[in-house]
């Protein structure tokens, strides 16, 4: 990870123009640096997932962007205002440059098409020139790379256990090589086996790649295992931006706090999420991850 913005996000606001009018992201400003993993926490319904659809512009309405900017720094040196791209841009910004993992993602697929033909879409749809045998090639490849292999290229979506499925998805947003991917909520429904290895997977991938990743979900523990840094929202803004060190170890806002206080420990012992009066975290038995953060394995055992 560098320093080097990405994403530049700039007093970004929306409103849903119903009566009374809704502000579901309120003036946030916030930098996706390139190569890092970015997390976005925060309780159901406090604006993360209309954020990130503000960004790319995929709102319908009653969802109006009021203010604002977001600035894709794109590896060429091109900086992007993506506020001024028309809809024939965007839909060639988007996949091309920054991908998306839906909320619910494993349900996404088709289940009348199998998925090499679904991944194939992706090429015919940004890369018509490439031939048949070229679009196959590289939709195997994909596969191989998530670990799904490319002996199910011919395989239906109810064929694929729920952690596949979920690697077919990665798969397809990785397809044209993003500098950029947003996940929102990818491991939600997937048990704590499975999530787990997808997580390892992403960070694999990210090291191998060199892509970003804004990783959307109100599991701040998680988010503590694998982020580089964490945005924290509530109501419509960011209240805490900061490494996963510091969010877990030194919290500065009292909702950030709270939010870490309302995981308790897996074992019952002190440490992991058992937390002070104060709201400081108290000196736990296991070790630490990467960020100083006592990781959901390490909770588990």
């Amino acid at each position: 990870m560098t320093h080097e913005p990405l994403l530049t996000v700039s007093d970004f606001s929306v409103v849903y123009d119903v009566e009374p009018p809704v502000e579901a992201v309120r003036n946030v400003s916030l930098t996706v640096r390139r190569g890092e993993i970015l997390g976005l926490a925060g309780e159901s319904g406090c604006g993360k997932t209309t954020l990130a659809y503000g960004v790319q512009r995929l709102l319908q309405p009653p969802a109006v962007i009021t203010s604002g900017s977001a600035v894709f720094h794109d590896e060429s040196g091109t900086d992007v205002d993506l506020n001024t791209l028309d809809a024939h841009q965007m839909r060639a910004f988007r996949w091309a440059k920054a991908s998306m993992v839906f909320q619910g993602a494993m349900n996404a697929l088709n289940p009348v098409l199998n998925v090499g033909r679904q991944l194939a879409d992706v090429f015919s749809t940004h890369r018509p020139q490439m031939t048949r045998k070229q679009r196959t090639e590289e939709c195997a490849g994909l596969l191989d790379l998530v670990g799904v292999g490319r002996d199910r290229l011919r395989s239906y979506p109810h064929e694929l256990s729920g952690g596949m499925r979920q690697r077919v998805m990665i798969a397809m947003a990785l397809a044209l090589k993003p500098q950029l991917m947003i996940m929102d909520e990818p491991t939600t429904a997937l048990d704590v086996l499975v999530q787990r290895e997808i997580l390892e997977q992403i960070s694999d991938l990210r090291s191998q790649l060199g892509f970003s990743v804004v990783f959307i979900t109100h599991d701040l523990p998680l988010l503590l295992e694998i982020s580089d840094r964490i945005a924290v929202m509530r109501e419509g803004r960011i209240v805490e931006l900061d490494t996963a060190e510091n969010i877990y170890h030194r919290p500065q806002h009292e909702y950030t706090r709270r939010l870490l206080g309302s995981f308790p420990s897996l074992t019952g012992a002190r440490g992991g999420f058992v937390r002070g009066s104060d709201g400081t975290s108290e000196q736990g038995t296991g070790t630490t991850g990467g960020t100083g953060a006592v990781t959901a394995g390490e909770a588990a055992r």
